[in-house]
């Protein structure tokens, strides 16, 4: 990894390696600010992202163990304003070219981004990512609830069940979990899963007396050519003082801050051998594709990812690609825009974290190489022990 830190392609990385719940390597190259030259530390604070959604779906299945709500339920019956859905026309350019929805939006479907449901980063120049960001459905200084009453006035993509989409799916489980709980999401996950768990430094705000140790967030010299050297600083992103100060958006989708020793503490409560946050039978239902068969994850950028699937926490490989390890086969994995990522693989029993802070980092090679390198290192220290 020093590679990319010396060809000003990251600006620092740390990570570990678990096998079974058992560190095997723990490291940090470069800089937490490569400005300052401060060396990159494990308890440096990272904007997870989209590391958020793996919490955000265990809150909403302590809920599912509980009995507060079934897979299956429609949302209406917890969000009354998003049931009776419009869904767009195929190939519609207008937000009025639309039909009837054929069935509700379930709760399976929001954790599985099969609602029909957008985001309104990944498809620019159509209707919906018009709409959705004209009507603020990003704002941070919005509740959940706002947001939810936006998405409620606009059409589905398309049928609920029917396609993958990556989107606000799970800022709305956050917003279940409000309703269904009476409290709001942050108190609800650090009553339920950041406290028990011991996540002392995971939360939606850096406290002003640790922001010494929020890590430089970096721009690459060129979205489209991820190996292109040269990084510009960019901690405004995605709005000025993100994360210094509490605002109204508590997103369940992307609105976490966290250290290397709190998620490798989240992965291994979700690992045999040992107290777990879930039950087993519900981590082995989060290990499971909730997809239909031959229905792939897609982004625009990427386009359709045949192999990989998904599950009600991340994504699946049932098929590693030429970018992956070839005994990947079942590993749940996800991660942010950032570059902090994470994967549980239950078939070669390891497990990972990585951290980092580039923009478009979840699809930079250099997320590819280190698990693919991680993957050998283990197969090959356990063909030596054996």
């Amino acid at each position: 990894m020093q590679r990319y830190i010396d060809n000003n392609l990251l600006s620092g990385i740390s990570w570990a390696v678990m096998v079974g719940r058992d560190l095997v390597d723990v490291n940090c190259v470069g800089w937490a600010d490569k400005e300052a030259q401060t060396p990159l530390r494990t308890d440096h604070i990272f904007r997870v992202f989209s590391n958020t959604k793996l919490i955000t779906s265990c809150a909403v299945l302590l809920l599912f163990e509980e009995g507060k709500l079934r897979l299956d339920d429609g949302i209406e019956k917890f969000i009354p304003q998003l049931g009776n859905r419009k869904v767009l026309r195929p190939g519609a350019s207008s937000l009025d070219d639309t039909e009837p929805a054929k069935s509700s939006i379930t709760i399976r479907q929001l954790l599985s981004h099969s609602s029909g449901l957008s985001y309104g980063f990944f498809d620019p120049g159509t209707a919906i990512y018009k709409a959705l960001n004209e009507r603020g459905v990003h704002n941070p200084m919005t509740t959940l609830a706002d947001m939810v009453d936006v998405l409620a006035g606009l059409p589905l993509i398309y049928q609920p069940g029917t396609s993958w989409e990556y989107s606000l799916a799970t800022d709305v489980l956050g917003r279940l979990v409000e309703v269904i709980s009476g409290q709001s999401f942050d108190k609800f996950i650090q009553a339920r899963i950041l406290g028990p768990l011991g996540m002392v430094d995971t939360g939606f705000v850096v406290p002003e007396k640790d922001q010494g140790r929020l890590v430089a967030y970096y721009a690459g010299a060129d979205p489209m050519e991820p190996m292109k050297p040269g990084l510009t600083r960019t901690d405004n992103s995605p709005f000025p003082g993100a994360y210094l100060r509490p605002i109204a958006r508590l997103s369940g989708g992307g609105g976490l801050v966290s250290t290397l020793p709190d998620m490798v503490t989240l992965i291994r409560s979700l690992l045999p051998g040992g107290p777990t946050l879930l039950k087993p039978e519900t981590i082995a239902l989060m290990l499971t594709n909730q997809l239909p068969e031959d229905q792939w994850i897609r982004f625009a950028m990427m386009g359709e990812q045949p192999g990989k699937a998904f599950t009600l926490a991340g994504g699946l490989i049932l098929t590693p690609s030429a970018f992956d390890h070839p005994d990947a086969t079942g590993e749940l994995y996800w991660g942010g825009v950032a570059g902090t990522q994470w994967w549980i693989s239950p078939k070669r029993n390891v497990a990972g974290v990585m951290m980092a802070q580039r923009q478009m980092a979840f699809v930079h090679p250099f997320s590819f190489e280190f698990k693919r390198l991680a993957y050998e290192a283990v197969k090959q220290n356990a063909e030596v022990v054996a």
